[in-house]
């Protein structure tokens, strides 16, 4: 059976407002579908493929969110941020207000692939460290890196506060100072913490992938797209890590 949901519903699991807030959009005419301005809050819409604008703007029905930003460099990945913007200032009030979450944080000073969603099961398994998820970096250095240094990274080095040994799951030397490193922990500061631990120093890190989903080259600094349904299932379906 087709799931049907009132406009005033609909508009109110997208984020735009109380149910309240969302009927007085819907009586002021902010609201159209298929080019048709709607009035009446209590109509019914098949929740199947649909979309909606409000003033304007085109909105497709998700049931769930799932999206990536490019973060840019001084924006912390907080709700509540002390010395520089959020990164959820980079996002349009509705998805912020459908209480989207930064799948793991990147340092304010770290740039690149971000994921967020309101689902649960879904930061569960891109999260969690059961799983292993892993995760790609492209590492600025400020000396030139040897090949002792990766063979250290990939053997594993000691940090302060660990158990055990932490090692890359793999180390690419892209140029003298740069390593395109993968990781499959989540360690608080583990890149910059790894790097130091063999005599150097991370000038610059910026993530690039995150299991299966590469960074688009397209997406620029600051900017943000949806997942397709096609990249929410990949990610869901990728093996985990031994």
């Amino acid at each position: 059976m087709t799931k049907k949901m009132t406009l005033e519903r609909i508009l109110h699991s997208q984020g735009f407002g109380s149910r309240k807030e969302c009927r007085t959009m819907v009586r002021n005419e902010w609201v159209s579908v298929h080019g048709e301005l709607i009035t009446d809050p209590f109509v019914e819409f098949e929740l199947s493929g649909f979309q909606f604008e409000v003033e304007d703007e085109v909105w497709h029905y998700r049931e769930q969110a799932y999206l990536m930003i490019n973060k840019p460099p001084h924006y912390e990945c907080s709700q509540k941020p002390i010395h520089h913007a959020s990164i959820y200032s980079l996002l349009p009030e509705p998805i912020r207000e459908r209480g989207v979450q930064c799948i793991g944080r990147l340092d304010e000073d770290t740039t690149g692939l971000i994921l967020l969603s309101d689902d649960g099961q879904f930061i569960h398994r891109m999260s969690s460290p059961k799983w292993k998820v892993p995760k790609v970096y492209q590492v600025t250095c400020k000396h030139p890196v040897d090949p002792d240094q990766v063979q250290t990274l990939l053997t594993g080095v000691m940090l302060n506060d660990e158990l055990e040994p932490l090692q890359a799951l793999s180390v690419e030397q892209i140029d003298d100072l740069t390593i395109q490193m993968t990781l499959a922990q989540g360690k608080y500061h583990q890149v910059k913490r790894m790097v130091a631990a063999v005599s150097n120093r991370v000038e610059a890190l910026h993530r690039v992938k995150i299991g299966p989903l590469t960074l688009p080259t397209d997406l620029a600094q600051g900017a943000w797209r949806w997942l397709t349904e096609a990249e929410v299932e990949l990610l869901m379906q990728s093996p985990k890590n031994s």
